[in-house]
């Protein structure tokens, strides 16, 4: 810990509700990409595989992260697939090339073995349709499969697959990324929505209680954002219940306070996309507020020039596995700490991805599986984070980054558990060289105390995590003392902190 330190101010107060935390924004994402599948989740092979061929030291990974709901099939590969080949008996399956990762799919994984892995690890499923190559009657088909319960052509076939009971899947894309060239099937904004809006019409004649999310931009880069949210939303505002964001972030520059400042850039992306829902709202004198699904977000970099030497058309290729070091975690800590304080209008996110593919959990063929350094603050998010999203009056020293002016060293955010009497601060120091001294001013949670102080922290910005070492994980030796109503703690340079306080 450094010598020297400047100094912090956080006020918080029962009354300064944001909005009760949505579990969901604590999501991540399995597409059929590299490993996530094949060598990630499913192995048949493996010591630890189920009768149907999922890894079992993978599955219990997963449900420590505590994961409340995981998008599925894809991303890129959703745009080009047929998801009744994923049905049915496995032998029976064709091998697909498939066109978004020049792969081979083999189809052994689909929608009910999808299915009954989440519901083993604790996750509800957010399903993707593909509006690529197909649209409104693949959708309303692959939903009446999924949750019609029987007495039709296809619930009565998924019965025959050996699944009687429905899926009940709540949450459904509309496509994805459909402005991108790399999509196959790109839309117009005009040609997306007017599909979108069809499709949504047919699948809530379907089954009206399903929630649904028009396709945003990319990402903020595209030369369509804003205005593909603002000419879709034109469309889709009245029948779809989210807009979704992605976002990626990279330190290709190795300009780690530039890197770290980029939660900059995510506030401006998430307030100019809730500032066109409100332009559409306001233009169709609608009484319906849009909300947000970040349904794809991460630190995601290190693989790319990797990725260029796989051979084609391979069933599994490791594709997009990042090694995340340990300023990659600081990142994902900032972006989990700006969903919470956008608690009223982002209600889902996904991390992407969730297993081997730009992700958490990482595995070897046959072999172990382990913890990368972006698992943690993650994971204390998502056990922590639940209750009522309280906004944190900060007080920070800033500083000037390459891109970005009046950074605040200091992050945070702060969710208010009232039922357990449990008030949780996550706080991000970003500051390179100097420790931050903090004052904390609880005096609205009369009776409290601090409970644990979990930090992450490591003084090796680059250190990574591997299957035989854990270099960079937390512990709980964190300083955080409250007395007389005031919290009062060092944080280390550079680190992530969960200060947890509980009723005495």
């Amino acid at each position: 810990m450094s010598s020297t330190a400047q100094k912090a101010r956080i006020v918080i107060d029962k009354a300064f509700k944001i909005a009760e935390v949505d579990k969901r924004i604590y999501g991540s994402f399995i597409e059929h990409l590299g490993r996530a599948v094949y060598g990630g989740i499913y192995e048949p092979s493996h010591a630890t595989a189920d009768s149907l061929g999922f890894r079992g030291d993978v599955k219990e990974l997963v449900r420590q992260l505590g994961v409340p709901i995981i998008r599925y099939p894809g991303g890129n590969f959703v745009s080009g697939y047929d998801w009744e080949d994923g049905v049915g008996p496995v032998e029976l399956r064709p091998k697909r090339l498939e066109l978004a990762w020049r792969t081979v799919e083999p189809n052994e994984v689909g929608t009910n073995e999808f299915m009954r892995w989440a519901k083993e690890v604790g996750s509800e499923v957010m399903m993707a349709v593909n509006l690529g190559t197909r649209g409104v009657d693949a959708a309303r088909n692959l939903l009446e499969y999924c949750n019609h319960p029987s007495g039709s052509y296809y619930s009565d076939l998924r019965r025959s697959h050996g699944y009687e009971a429905p899926h009940k899947v709540k949450t459904w894309c509309l496509g994805n990324e459909m402005d991108g060239p790399w999509q196959i099937g790109q839309k117009t904004p005009v040609e997306y929505g007017r599909l979108a809006y069809e499709t949504a019409k047919a699948m809530r004649l379907v089954d009206p209680d399903i929630e649904l999310v028009s396709c945003g931009s990319s990402s903020t880069g595209m030369p369509t954002f804003p205005e593909w949210e603002a000419v879709t939303l034109d469309h889709t505002y009245d029948v779809v219940d989210f807009v979704s964001l992605h976002q990626y972030y990279g330190n290709r520059d190795n300009d780690s306070a530039n890197f770290l400042a980029r939660t900059m850039d995510l506030e401006h992306f998430i307030h100019t996309v809730i500032s066109t829902c409100d332009y559409i709202k306001a233009k169709k004198r609608s009484k319906k507020t849009m909300y947000l699904s970040f349904d794809e977000w991460n630190v995601w970099y290190h693989s790319n020039q990797a990725d260029a030497k796989i051979e084609p058309w391979s069933v599994g290729p490791p594709q997009l596995e990042d090694v995340y070091n340990f300023e990659d975690a600081l990142l994902v800590g900032g972006f989990l700490i700006s969903f919470l304080r956008h608690a009223d209008r982002v209600k889902m996110a996904c991390l992407a991805q969730l297993v081997n593919v730009i992700a958490p959990i990482m595995t070897e063929n046959g072999g172990r599986a382990w913890k990368q350094t972006i698992f943690y603050p993650y994971l204390h998010a998502s056990m922590y984070g639940r209750g009522t999203s309280l906004q944190p009056i900060v007080d920070s020293p800033k500083y000037d980054a390459q891109d970005y002016t009046d950074v605040p060293y200091l992050e945070s955010a702060v969710v208010y558990n009232e039922e357990d009497e449990e008030l949780t601060v996550f706080a991000l120091n970003r500051h390179l060289q100097d420790a931050l001294d903090v004052e904390c001013d609880v005096r609205g949670f009369e009776g409290y105390r601090v409970v644990e102080h979990i930090v992450l922290e490591h003084d090796d910005l680059k250190a990574v995590n591997t299957a035989a070492e854990e270099n960079v994980k937390p512990h709980s030796r964190g300083n955080a003392e409250c007395k007389d109503g005031f919290v009062h703690t060092r944080l280390a340079k550079a680190s992530w902190n969960v200060i947890r306080l509980k009723r005495a």
